[in-house]
């Protein structure tokens, strides 16, 4: 970047109209939803991004001739917020969902081997959708499958706009509501752990029920799940920035932001190593203990409280072997450390053997384990999931740690969190930690970034692009 001071104008042949102009700060899934959103309404933008690349924490690098993501990630049909954003940067065939919610959980407790269940829905309408499934599923008793089906039809009931839920936890309501630790452990922490990163008792009833109610209990194909059949770092930074590119956003890595502050004309400096950038407004994407640091006085009511807000860590081992292990395209698994298991063969460019990605949500007693320990105690769990295993040999294990991979949804988190507007006319928050309602997902983030410009335009008088997915006002 040049030394001196400059108005933050996008890539384009001429001024963008009006002569507005933003800075989004951040290269994130929030921040690039961010200016995209911006761009697209007619606004001028500059994204500035301090790692060499898009994405955030859902990237990918190159280890020997493999592509790897840095962790699995996974959205549901529910999350029209990332939906839009694959389609936005046209990488919706790369990232397709399931045809029909179907999970395959394995069970090792049992004296007589390893137990295959699946969750599975029916084209039936909610809650006759998982039905049947329920009634199968060979994890559960038969008064625990009742029982699940009573708590389901009462966290339907929840008022998700009660603050009161955000205050108690949820593994206290499963309790209250009948439920045994095998059903916490069987069902509700099988798919409360991957998309909270927190087991029930230590999360917030208002993110759980949001979770159960919008993933399973709202439309019967709200849970078909769907993951990136390409590397991550092909959506999210090479089509990314082919979006951002045809959009006439600047686009700048490798750029740490060192202060935001106001100035005496309403507009904004912002300020880079050899730079200082002048917008109309800025978006702040970035976690929230930096946000906390760039933040001017008085631009938050208490902004202590961003760093109220815990993170928690999500720890993947990959493992490359020399010969196919597994069938299918992933399980989940109970009676074991191991969580869940993907394979990753076609995604990562492996021309021989199998790559398998374990993602360890949850992982605060691993996530600072030495990689050979963690190899002595999960290996030999993978043999006990995978028979054909047990003859492979194991090419390359390795191990990616996120260690604030997440916000905590501890209860009371949600009064922690803030929404997109500051109390500083022209700046705004972006990020999965903001109050979009959702836990920590890429979801949440897109949600975010879609607030913070929506707020943005309104301050510029801007109209607002068509809206093409269904999204609450986080602003």
């Amino acid at each position: 970047m040049r030394h001196g001071t400059r108005t933050a104008e996008p890539l384009t042949d001429g001024p963008a109209p009006a002569g507005r102009h933003a800075v989004v700060v951040g290269g994130g899934l929030a921040g690039v939803t961010a200016a995209l959103a911006l761009a697209d309404a007619g606004v001028g933008v500059t994204l500035l991004e301090g790692r060499p690349r898009l994405g955030g924490l859902a990237f990918s690098f190159r280890r020997g001739d493999l592509t790897v993501d840095n962790g699995q990630h996974v959205y549901l049909r529910c999350c029209t917020a990332y939906r839009w954003f694959l389609d936005r940067v046209g990488g919706t065939a790369l990232a397709p969902l399931q045809d029909r919610l179907d999970v395959p959980v394995l069970d090792v407790t049992r004296p007589e081997g390893r137990r295959l269940g699946r969750l599975r829905r029916d084209p039936l309408p909610v809650p006759l959708h998982l039905g049947r499934s329920l009634a199968a599923y060979p994890h559960l008793s038969l008064a625990d499958r009742a029982r699940v089906g009573r708590a389901a039809l009462a966290l339907q009931r929840l008022d998700l706009a009660d603050p009161a839920l955000d205050a108690q936890d949820f593994g206290g309501w499963l309790a209250a509501h009948g439920q045994s630790a095998r059903a916490v452990e069987a069902l509700w922490n099988l798919v409360g752990v991957a998309t909270l990163n927190a087991v029930a008792d230590d999360s917030s009833l208002a993110l759980a029920a949001m979770v159960f109610k919008t993933g399973l209990l709202s439309d019967p194909g709200a849970a078909d799940i769907g993951w990136a059949r390409v590397p991550l770092g092909e959506l999210h930074d090479r089509l990314a920035r082919k979006a951002l590119d045809s959009a006439g956003v600047r686009t700048e890595v490798r750029t740490r932001v060192t202060s935001v502050s106001p100035q005496e004309n309403g507009r904004w400096s912002v300020q880079v190593p050899g730079e200082t950038l002048r917008a109309d407004a800025v978006v702040l994407a970035v976690p929230q203990r930096e946000a906390y640091e760039l933040l001017p006085d008085g631009a938050l009511r208490d902004p202590e409280r961003l760093l109220g807000i815990g993170t928690a860590p999500i720890l993947n081992l990959h493992v490359v072997y020399d010969r196919q292990v597994l069938a299918r395209p992933f399980f989940a698994a109970l009676g074991t450390p191991v969580q869940w298991v993907f394979d990753r063969t076609a995604a990562s460019g492996l021309k021989r053997g199998q790559y398998l990605a374990v993602s360890q949500s949850v992982a605060q007693d691993d996530i600072d384990e030495p990689v050979a320990a963690l190899r002595a105690r999960y290996l030999p769990e993978l043999q006990r999931l995978l028979p054909r295993a047990r003859d492979a040999r194991v090419e390359d294990f390795f191990v990616t740690r996120e260690r604030t991979a997440t916000f905590a949804p501890a209860p009371g988190v949600g009064r922690l969190r803030p929404g997109a507007r500051t109390e500083a006319p022209g700046l705004y928050l972006a990020g999965a930690w903001t109050a979009t309602g959702w836990p920590a997902t890429m979801e949440s983030a897109v949600r975010s970034g879609v607030g913070a410009a929506d707020a943005a335009l309104d301050a510029l008088g801007r109209p607002r692009p068509r809206r093409r997915f269904a999204i609450e006002e986080a602003a």
